[in-house]
């Protein structure tokens, strides 16, 4: 008898577990949904939702269909049919906010020529399954999917709501998608936290070095150079070519370093850089801490060469895309102009950007400014806070599930974490692993090839399940 009672505390200790479902008795077999988070992402992977023209429709029909299928409702929103959200929900008790996990549908454009396998095919290929979509964003979709299915079938008890979002058009237009759904929907994903994209592990020769979640985002604006100048036969050269004065102006914008500011989330990402990386990396961190100094100015251009990413998170950045004039080899326009990409930090003044621009370009004959582009426009809202449950709950799960430190983030692209968190909530941007070799070799999300590490797929899926649940499931008192 007494090796029974003690046989069935070991198992009550057992199933009181926090990796496994409250009151529920069982533990996920991620063997098997491995399998099913497999199926699924293959699936949604060989849908074509290029943006443009989107038609997400294509990823928010098959996901209700294997929601409805377990008995969990889903609802759609869409300001355009063709391009829908959908949100789903499980219901907690209501003693703790709901938290939001998110996933977007569409995927940016291809070549398909430059691509080794077909970019719609999910091929699987040496450990890896190739892909448009495969890094940004389908493996969020498919974690927010397995995630919702895995507490449903293990009867989780919840203190929170768990809503899913799969929202459209966050490839630049956002009005079908976040927008829609902010201003016209916003009850439907309300939330206290809300876990979405743009994070990310890093591995360095297969090994994990180091995890970052995305706390605040820059802000993305379009601007234009405008230049104009006489007409006239291309015979005859002007000095006040439009296309000379341009062609001026624009490469004193993109010699331009706009200067270094930190801000809370940038300066801590560089401390944690500097506690885990060797010298002389630690010492460069070290230095972008103190912007104003020398040294601080030989690692910024260390980093404009090597890691412009870095380079990116301590300014706001301008990128020339675009340019356009002319019309006739022979026939000097009177017009030309540029397209500039420009990042803001998200407490830069755009007025007083403007200005200084303005003063970089210094020709009366060439006109800057700013692009009204109200589908790619995000809003500012407060960074995520460090000291909140949901970021000790991230730390925690990347401790189990990948052994290595937790660092905070400023992404340098933008995010529909934007949209959610001018509503107030506190966002956290997560990610899979990948090779931080990938980006040389062309394979990184918007790159001309895209993929993601099968086994890394699966890892995700699994700490995104650990961060929802120990963030939303019921509690002993």
């Amino acid at each position: 008898m007494r090796v029974r009672v003690v046989a069935v505390l070991i198992a009550l200790t057992v199933i009181g577990s926090p990796r496994i479902g409250a009151q529920s008795g069982r533990a996920p077999d991620w063997s098997r949904l491995d399998e099913e988070t497999l199926r699924h992402f293959q699936a949604i992977l060989r849908l074509d939702t290029q943006n443009p023209p989107g038609n997400e429709y294509l990823v928010t029909d098959y996901i209700k269909s294997v929601l409805e299928k377990e008995g969990i409702a889903a609802e759609v929103f869409a300001s355009d049919p063709k391009r829908p959200n959908l949100v789903a929900r499980l219901k907690g008790n209501g003693s703790k906010q709901p938290v939001l996990y998110m996933g977007h549908s569409d995927v940016v454009t291809v070549d398909p020529a430059k691509w080794m396998f077909p970019p719609f095919s999910a091929t699987r290929d040496g450990g890896y399954i190739y892909g448009r979509g495969s890094l940004d964003d389908r493996p969020h979709v498919v974690a927010g999917l397995m995630t919702l299915l895995t507490l449903k079938r293990l009867n989780v008890p919840l203190d929170r709501d768990v809503i899913f979002l799969v929202e459209s058009g966050e490839e630049g237009t956002t009005s079908v998608g976040i927008g829609y759904m902010t201003s016209q929907h916003a009850d439907a994903i309300a939330a206290e936290y809300c876990l979405a994209e743009t994070g990310t592990v890093a591995r360095a020769g297969g090994k994990v070095i180091y995890a970052a979640v995305q706390m605040t985002e820059k802000l993305p604006r379009r601007m234009e150079l405008v230049a104009t100048g006489p007409s006239g036969h291309a015979s005859r050269p002007l000095q006040g070519n439009a296309v000379v004065h341009l062609a001026a102006a624009v490469a004193a914008v993109g010699k331009w370093r706009v200067p270094m500011r930190l801000n809370e989330t940038t300066a801590a990402f560089f401390k944690r850089m500097a506690d885990i990386s060797p010298e002389p990396d630690a010492a460069r961190y070290r230095a972008l801490l103190n912007p104003a100094s020398a040294a601080a100015d030989a690692a910024d251009s260390y980093f404009a060469e090597h890691e412009p990413g870095y380079a990116s998170m301590v300014r706001t950045s301008v990128s020339p895309t675009i340019m356009a004039g002319g019309y006739r080899v022979n026939v000097i326009p009177s017009e030309a102009t540029a397209t500039l990409d420009v990042r803001m930090l998200p407490d830069e003044k755009p007025d007083q950007f403007l200005a200084a621009m303005t003063r970089v370009i210094n020709d009366p004959s060439v006109v800057a400014r700013f692009v009204n582009d109200a589908g790619a426009l995000r809003p500012s809202g407060r960074p995520a806070r460090i000291d909140s449950d949901a970021f000790r709950t991230i730390q925690s799960a990347t401790s189990r599930n990948y052994d290595t430190v937790t660092i905070p983030m400023m992404s340098t692209g933008a995010t529909d974490m934007a949209q959610v968190r001018a509503k107030g909530t506190e966002c956290y941007g997560i990610g899979p692993a990948s090779d931080i070799e990938d980006a040389a070799k062309g394979y990184g999300a918007h790159s001309d090839q895209e993929r993601i590490l099968e086994a890394e797929l699966y890892r995700f899926v699994r700490f995104s399940y650990d961060v929802v649940y120990d963030l939303a499931r019921t509690r002993a008192n």
